[in-house]
């Protein structure tokens, strides 16, 4: 291992974005096809945040289990099914070991990692180099962001909403708990905040009586007791039953989103928050003009991919593009300008922040929830500068 990372010329790598190909957008495993990803990652860290193109795009070719990829005798990489758990742990072990000793200042990026793996690697290493994980936090900051603009805009708090979020994967639950980080700093409780978000998966609302669940889906499940007159917990009943501000989706469910579902929403909120946010276009929950059409142009919506404006009774409605690029560029800015050695919750919510303070929809009705990626890379990283001077040393140089 040490060999291989040898065999990069560069001493001065700032960033690392790594993948091991399994969870490629809504794409699925994609093998050693996943390195794209990587490289478009890097290229927006210098794009949109002004860093140094010394970056370093990782593979980890573990196998792949996409039967198509296997029986094509032009697919590149290893041949082989995925390994096992405990060999797939031991070689991530020995990377990170790697990288430590061959890059110790680098900002690592885990990417498009599984379910299986996408936490549990945040959870083990994130303590042990400056890492995070984009689908994860960065996608859970932008979210935090465009909530706090949307509020806003209305002049809400966020400790006030409602939200239900369809997809109880890795990147639903964490934007899920840092929503639940938010309300706590406008004053709830964890356990008020908790008991104001709902995750909808494939069984329904998720509660504690589900064996499927992994440890963090279990923090955000819900006592039995809260369905048991319900009629099921499908997601059209979840929506009649709780009545929620804020409609979130990350489940890669083309449609999911059903006029049903989205006119009992605006049946219970008159302006509603919608976000289809699964990538790519063909697997969002829902289509901007259907939304605005079936909630009569009072939704506000924004969207995990680009959709343009919807024109509805003779007014345009600007579609936002809820992306990780209004976050993570400004992030890594942030961690190399302060020389960060962790990237903490605290820099997370600063970046979401940064990011609402800048929203054109804050200063103008109507307007979109996010602005250009440049901004908030700018603001983004002007705010995290500010905590070296107000926090504990261990998380900088």
């Amino acid at each position: 291992m040490d060999d291989i990372l040898r065999s990069a010329t560069k001493d001065n790598v700032k960033v690392i974005v790594v993948t091991d190909g399994e969870r490629i957008l809504g794409l699925g495993d994609q093998g050693i096809g996943g390195m794209g990803i990587p490289i478009g990652k890097l290229a927006l860290y210098t794009a949109c945040g002004g860093i140094s193109p010394a970056t370093l795009p990782i593979m980890i070719d573990v196998g792949t289990n996409n039967k198509a990829l296997l029986d094509d005798p032009m697919y590149m990489g290893w041949r082989h099914e995925r390994v096992g758990q405990e060999e797939y742990d031991a070689f991530m072990a020995e990377f990170i070991a790697a990288v430590k000793r061959r890059w110790p200042n680098v900002l690592l990026q885990f990417e498009d990692f599984a379910q299986a793996n996408a936490v549990p690697l945040l959870e083990r290493y994130r303590d042990d180099l400056c890492c995070f994980n984009d689908d994860v936090q960065g996608t859970a900051s932008v979210v935090v962001g465009t909530l706090m603009a949307a509020c806003q805009a209305r002049e809400e708090t966020i400790a006030n909403q409602r939200v239900v979020f369809v997809g109880g994967g890795s990147a639903g639950c964490g934007i899920a708990e840092q929503v639940v980080v938010a309300m706590e700093a406008e004053g709830l409780t964890e356990s008020e905040a908790r008991a104001r978000i709902f995750v909808v998966d494939r069984e329904g609302l998720m509660t504690s009586d589900q064996e499927w669940q992994r440890d963090f889906q279990r923090r955000l499940a819900h006592d039995p007791s809260l369905v048991a007159e319900w009629n099921g917990q499908g997601l059209e009943e979840t929506i009649a039953q709780i009545k929620p501000t804020v409609l979130i989706g990350v489940c890669g469910q083309r449609g999911i989103f059903t006029e049903q579902v989205v006119r009992t929403m605006h049946a219970g909120c008159e302006h509603p928050v919608i976000m289809p946010l699964s990538n790519p276009t063909s697997q969002a929950e829902a289509v901007p003009e259907d939304v605005i059409r079936w909630t009569d142009g009072q939704a506000l919506v924004a969207t995990g991919s680009p959709f343009a404006p919807v024109v509805f009774n003779g007014r345009t409605y600007p579609i936002a593009q809820c992306n990780n690029a209004y976050i993570f560029p400004g992030i890594g800015l942030g961690v190399i300008a302060a020389s960060a050695n962790r990237v903490t919750d605290e820099m997370l919510m600063s970046a979401s922040r940064a990011l609402a303070r800048e929203a054109p929809l804050v200063k103008r009705a109507k307007a979109h929830c996010c602005r250009r990626c440049r901004v908030f890379a700018i603001s983004a990283s002007r705010l995290l500068l500010r905590w070296p001077h107000r926090r504990s040393r261990t998380a900088w140089r």
